[in-house]
């Protein structure tokens, strides 16, 4: 496996141009945290003209609920969820600058057009290793939607956070071409 690409969010348009799927970025600094909930509520606040809970402006979301952290820990397992539920709304927050998602399973068409056309990238973290994934994070803190627990909007810092680009702004697809790549004729 290639070294992996080294990324500080907010990433810009450059950052996101430059990747192709297969590669593997390494995340040092902040990160957002939020599931179907919080998204809904996200697209409800930019419906209304409300500002956000934080800078979308080339924002990374993990789609994360993580578990609460133990004593001197930064964090309880945190490993994605699947990013299928945030769907109907990621191509409004890309609309408006969040240039990465991290997750697990393939996005629907209305997110990889958004993608294309705002340039941005989703990544997909290993499910099963969510125990892993804590490590990389150094700092975990509720900043919107309290009352949704583990699914609240959480802001992360994160140190040499792993992840691999499963689709890439250029159109290309991990998962199929991925699945292609081995399959017999």
């Amino acid at each position: 496996m290639s070294e992996a690409i080294s990324l500080t969010p907010p990433l810009s348009t450059d950052d996101v141009e430059r990747l192709k799927i297969g590669d593997l970025v390494s995340f040092t600094g902040v990160i957002y945290t939020a599931r179907d909930a919080a998204h809904k509520r996200l697209v409800e606040l930019v419906d209304k003209g409300e500002e956000l809970p934080f800078d979308i402006e080339g924002a990374v979301i993990y789609y994360v609920g993580p578990t609460p952290a133990r004593p001197g820990e930064a964090i309880g397992s945190a490993g994605p969820t699947t990013s299928y539920r945030m769907d109907p709304y990621a191509p409004k927050l890309i609309e408006l600058g969040l240039k990465g998602m991290i997750g697990k399973g393939n996005r629907g068409d209305g997110v990889l057009e958004a993608m294309d056309k705002h340039k941005a990238v989703y990544f997909t973290a290993t499910g099963g290793a969510a125990a892993l994934i804590s490590r990389w994070i150094t700092s975990c803190e509720v900043i919107a939607y309290e009352d949704l627990g583990a699914e609240a909007v959480h802001r992360l810092e994160v140190k040499d956070f792993q992840v691999v680009v499963a689709n890439d702004c250029h159109g290309g697809d991990l998962f199929s071409e991925g699945i292609e790549k081995y399959r017999k004729d």
